[in-house]
């Protein structure tokens, strides 16, 4: 039999222990230790992250158990590829890196420029034309079906390793992009976004919820957040590391510190605000399945997301007059201009402002009505 001691991170609260269900001598054992707790969700049990503790759990285990350490991570599967596109690959990663982007970014433009440099296998790269990119991009977008927001990323990972990489001029590379799009974004009415953030009985999952409506953070933020975030003496959240690697704080909802003190009882996370089944960050897929669940059971919008609920979140602040800055502030925009196409949002939505269609219809009606008092006179 083995046990599994599940630490997702050094400053970690509590440690997750893990063993098979048939160990009942060993379930008895960690049963003493003060501070014990079971994870229904996760089935997993934990302790208090204290040195003594550690000593008493590899002392138990050892009498007959392998404890595996573990961070509670999959390993990413192995990817076959030929030396050549290997070494393209490890270049590629090491420019990313020192260039300091984020996890996300090294992710999708490793996963692009991988097939980017199968499809060009036999050719030198380095001596590729702007048509045979933009023909290769083509082709993604007419086989694969690929939307205008992807295509921009695959180009800006082909630039960066052509430019970056291998050195070669940017102008070289001006390659066709899609129209910008000036589409504005969707939003929910209040009474749909509270039919959400409540329609689920699971406390883990309306907390989750009422943090992307009430603060407007993102799904990746919301995953990120550490049990040291929630800052209720200030009724504020910290939101470190957020898109562009920047820190930010935004406002705390007294309903959802509420449910987040309920929450915390019940779940005791060690780390992570949100923890996974074996005690790692809460994936952000998760989080999606969670948003699409409560909205089919809310009856909501179908084509709303999580980012739904953020756009909302600054539409609803801006309908109760509240100061741009300050959206601009909780959201994270870099730029004003961002923030302000939610006031188009708001003005569209505006019920005091009417069509002038609706105007000249009473316009008419009430001269007829003014035509009737008249006769009747």
């Amino acid at each position: 039999m083995k046990a599994q001691l599940l630490q997702t991170e050094a400053k970690s609260k509590r440690i997750k222990i893990k063993i098979p269900y048939e160990a009942m001598e060993w379930r008895a054992e960690i049963k003493k230790i003060q501070g014990i707790w079971y994870h229904k969700q996760q089935k997993l049990w934990s302790v208090p992250n204290i040195p003594v503790n550690l000593e008493r759990l590899k002392l138990i285990f050892g009498q007959g158990g392998e404890i595996i350490m573990t961070d509670g991570r999959k390993k990413l599967p192995i990817f076959e590829m030929t030396p050549d596109i290997a070494k393209k690959a490890e270049a590629m990663h090491m420019k990313l890196i020192l260039s300091g982007k984020s996890e996300n970014t090294v992710r999708a433009y490793r996963s692009h420029t991988l097939r980017f440099f199968k499809h060009f296998e036999n050719d030198d790269i380095s001596i590729l034309s702007k048509e045979a990119i933009e023909k290769y991009v083509y082709k993604l977008k007419t086989e694969h079906k690929i939307g205008d927001s992807l295509q921009n990323v695959i180009i800006n990972a082909i630039k960066f390793y052509l430019e970056q990489v291998l050195g070669l001029p940017r102008a070289k590379y001006d390659i066709t992009r899609p129209k910008k799009s000036s589409t504005l974004p969707g939003t929910l009415s209040e009474t749909d976004c509270f039919k959400i953030v409540n329609v689920l009985n699971n406390i883990k999952h309306k907390a989750i919820l009422h943090l992307l409506y009430s603060a407007g953070i993102r799904r990746d933020e919301v995953t990120k957040l550490r049990i040291e975030d929630i800052r209720s003496h200030e009724m504020m959240i910290f939101v470190k590391g957020a898109k562009g690697k920047k820190d930010r704080t935004t406002m705390l909802s007294e309903a959802t510190l509420s449910l987040l003190k309920e929450y915390m009882v019940e779940y005791k996370p060690s780390y992570w605000l949100f923890e996974g089944q074996t005690g790692s960050r809460y994936s952000a897929s998760s989080v999606a399945k969670i948003f699409r669940k409560a909205a089919k059971a809310a009856e909501a919008a179908e084509w709303a997301t999580p980012h739904t609920l953020r756009h909302s979140f600054a539409t609803h602040l801006l309908q109760a007059n509240v100061n741009l800055r300050f959206i601009q502030s909780c959201l994270g925009h870099e730029s004003p201009e961002t923030t302000q196409i939610y006031t188009h949002i708001v003005s569209i939505n505006n019920n005091v402002v009417r069509s002038p269609l609706d105007r000249i219809i009473d316009k008419m009606k009430n001269d007829v009505s003014s035509v009737e008092k008249e006769e009747k006179t």
